[in-house]
């Protein structure tokens, strides 16, 4: 991988979380090309979600795996029990073995693996790889972003610098929208939309410049489906905060990201911001 100054310091965590996000890939695919059981589990905050075998296996293979290379480091991963300890670390992965379960269940491509890395509660490295497109980004903070692809050399990203919201793409869900966001299109005037599932996926669409911004309304969105995505758009020249511009802090108590999330292209950002604020005062929509 080409790199840029500021990379060597965290030289064998991005290799190491690169090697792994690619080996859980290719557990995940080993499931996806067969006949799986979907589960129902309780996650952290009580809610019901879906759950397979592949999101386990992938979980232990990250986690065993990092908890033996930086055996000092804090671990926050979605399908292992958590506990209070990762809070006096400095450093801490937080890991998404499958981003877009619901997408792996409908067999339409759309999940990836999540690996960040956050020091002092800022996201500073990530990986989020896509399996069935065989598709890594990857970025270290002060080294850009980059995606490799199956037989293609790493190229460097970098976001668009669109600003006017009829000619801005919308990176959104799959799924049903809610009345409030389809409120926030007709305001916005959006007029462009690329659908894709896992939030990883989506943020990295603006980071490829394939879309100018994502938007996520409610507070459902936890901290490990953001915390690789936001050090790849960052690297890429995009800016990731809460719906009230203020920047998302990781390794807290807390691992939801209760004020939803904005991820543009950076030039956009402010204005988005600004015109949000009165329709969040209107939903009845308050900082947390």
């Amino acid at each position: 991988m080409k790199t840029d100054k500021g990379t060597s310091e965290f030289e064998r965590e991005i290799e190491v979380a690169s090697e792994l996000a690619r080996t859980a890939g290719a557990v995940l695919l080993e499931h996806y090309y067969s006949p799986f059981l979907v589960e129902q589990k309780v996650n952290a905050l009580d809610e019901l979600e879906e759950v397979t075998a592949a999101d386990r296996e992938a979980n232990e293979l990250i986690v065993s795996r990092l908890q033996k290379e930086f055996p000092d480091d804090g671990i926050l991963a979605e399908e292992s029990t958590d506990s209070e300890h990762r809070l006096e670390k400095d450093r801490v992965w937080l890991i998404d073995p499958m981003d877009g379960t619901k997408n792996f269940i409908a067999r339409d491509g759309d999940f990836a693996v999540q690996i960040g890395l956050a020091v002092g509660g800022e996201s500073i490295l990530g990986v989020v790889y896509q399996p069935t497109r065989k598709a890594l980004y990857r970025a270290v903070r002060g080294g850009g972003a980059w995606i490799e692809e199956a037989d293609k050399p790493a190229a460097r990203m970098s976001v668009s610098k669109q600003t006017k919201p009829g000619e801005m793409i919308l990176a959104s869900s799959r799924s049903h929208r809610s009345p409030r966001m389809e409120r926030v299109v007709s305001e916005f005037g959006f007029k462009n939309e690329m659908r894709r599932g896992s939030v990883g996926v989506k943020i990295g669409l603006i980071a490829e410049r394939q879309a100018d911004l994502y938007l996520h309304l409610s507070p459902s969105t936890k901290q490990w489906d953001t915390c690789g995505p936001e050090a790849i758009l960052a690297e890429a020249g995009g800016r990731l905060t809460d719906l009230f511009g203020q920047p998302i802090r990781y390794n807290g108590l807390r691992i939801d990201n209760r004020n939803g999330i904005v991820a543009t292209n950076s030039a956009a950002h402010e204005m988005v911001i600004e015109n949000l604020a009165p329709l969040l005062r209107e939903f009845g929509r308050e900082p947390v």
